[in-house]
């Protein structure tokens, strides 16, 4: 229990940064979706996003994880193995943001922007500029400086907030105004017609002015760098960035392809934008995910030679699974609520918000299942399971994408993460066995699902109101709590 206080309390920091932080960014969707009122501009976002995570995962080529793993292997030359990393992001950085500026017109006609080829040249500074503070940003996490990665975090979301606020909110007000000197500050920088693109503006300077804050953090010696060590960072990386690669085209790809595999080309960016925007309404799973992701990675790193270290990662994923099953209900049972944090033209993709919780939550899982390829440098699994689950994600997306629209695209994550988690199960168990609380997991996880179709066919064949449902929901959150509470009492520690 003490590790587990140890994980739950980097875990408390970095989820409050991250749920502050995040939670401010997500303020931006309703922001976003009421601004743009046509689902179609929101679609804009939603692809060309999709198109940054994937460019993301070759700019840092899983620097990060190599970092952890080389910092505990050369404990006594962690400055070499910074170093090394920096000086090889650096040169890297500016050959592939150099490249897409200088072709950033070819590449904007073939992504059908060739008004706009400017937004693939923003694209490029975002990417560069949050690809060099990624090892910066590993190596506090490394020290276990959880407060300044967090503060830095929640600055970047702020100084984003803030430019979004001014471009789509206070400026337009100040253009309008007769005369003034606000007036004048409006029509020196603000141009309506730059619409959507203040997105990735607004994104940019928070990513540049990140890059400026942490300058202190980029300290490195050029004398530390090692060839022979890069190159056994390449080795040991190289199936990171293929199963990172084949990852996002789980996490990111559907977006890309609805606006090609639509029947109705007419209306592709109207779901594409429906799609993006339901999505975020899976925010709570996804904010619990990846905070638990940024101090588990080191945590597990930790605790692997440790003698009851499976112990310890068997009782982390019942814990985990089961908050992931509470988030699930709860957003369920005040779906109607939460449903206006996006704009009303975005409600008709609603039904793909349990799917997307249920992928997320397998997503979750497959990751405490995969850290044994990364505790024991096994990394070429990575790959075959993201591979895998790439292979299905590009399949189902042909098939159901045409035939169900963007709620083929849920479906498909949904199947994608599913045999994935079950994939790896059944792979680690054979190389890495921990004893799960598998029976124990697989009940917690299908009674949340079973309360929720429970909600479902009272509204359905009741039809309470929503006053009277939203009390339903509540004793029936309130039930799988008390439930919970009977079979998971942490034990009673002494002395």
């Amino acid at each position: 229990m003490g590790t587990l206080r140890k994980l739950a309390s980097q875990s408390a920091i970095y989820g409050l940064s991250s749920i502050i932080g995040r939670f401010l960014n997500y303020l931006l969707v309703p922001l976003h979706t009421n601004i743009f009122t046509q689902p179609g501009q929101y679609g804009v976002v939603t692809e060309l996003y999709a198109y940054i995570s994937f460019l993301m995962i070759i700019y840092t080529y899983g620097m990060e994880t190599s970092f952890f793993h080389f910092s505990e292997k050369e404990k006594e030359n962690k400055n070499k193995v910074f170093s090394t990393g920096m000086i090889a992001l650096l040169f890297s950085t500016l050959l592939f943001s150099g490249f897409i500026v200088l072709f950033s017109d070819q590449l904007a006609a073939i992504l059908d922007y060739e008004k706009h080829p400017e937004y693939i040249i923003w694209m490029a500074l975002i990417i560069g500029f949050d690809t060099l503070t990624a090892l910066p940003f590993a190596r506090l996490r490394q020290k276990g400086k959880a407060q300044k990665f967090a503060l830095l975090k929640i600055a970047n979301i702020s100084i984003n907030i803030a430019f979004n606020i001014l471009f789509f909110i206070l400026l337009p007000v100040w253009n309008k105004a007769d005369s003034g000197v606000l007036k004048s500050f409006a029509d020196l920088v603000y141009d309506p017609k730059v619409g959507v693109g203040y997105v990735f503006i607004a994104n940019l300077l928070a990513s540049a002015a990140t890059v400026v804050m942490m300058l202190p953090d980029f300290r490195f010696n050029k004398k530390d760098f090692d060839t022979k060590l890069l190159g056994n960072i390449v080795l040991y990386s190289l199936p990171l960035l293929i199963a990172g690669l084949a990852g996002m085209v789980n996490e990111t790809l559907d977006r890309i392809m609805i606006k090609f595999l639509v029947p109705e080309k007419a209306t592709a960016m109207k779901q594409l934008g429906i799609y993006g925007a339901c999505y975020k309404l899976s925010i709570l799973m996804t904010l619990f995910i990846q905070a638990f992701r940024y101090a588990a990675e080191p945590f597990f790193f930790a605790q692997f030679k440790k003698e009851d270290a499976r112990n310890v990662y068997a009782m982390v994923m019942k814990y985990f699974v089961i908050t992931c099953a509470i988030i699930f209900l709860a957003i369920m049972m005040y779906l109607d609520v939460i449903k206006y944090f996006i704009g009303k033209n975005y409600w008709p993709g609603l039904k793909v918000v349990p799917v997307l919780l249920l992928a997320n939550m397998c997503l979750g899982i497959f990751f405490n299942l995969s850290m044994w390829y990364k505790l024991t440098g096994q990394t070429r699994y990575g790959a075959y399971f993201a591979i895998f689950g790439a292979t299905i994600t590009i399949i189902f997306n042909f098939i159901l994408i045409p035939k169900m629209g963007f709620m083929g695209a849920a479906w498909t994550t949904l199947i994608c993460y599913f045999s994935m988690m079950l994939f790896s199960y059944y792979i680690g168990q054979k190389n890495y066995p921990v004893n799960y609380e598998t029976k124990k997991i697989l009940l917690y996880v299908a009674f949340s699902i079973l309360l929720f179709l429970l909600s479902q066919l009272i509204l359905k064949f009741l039809n309470p109101g929503l006053v009277l449902q939203l009390s339903i929901n509540t004793i029936i959150l309130f039930g799988y709590l008390f439930v919970l509470s009977k079979y998971e009492r942490p034990p009673v520690t002494t002395g």
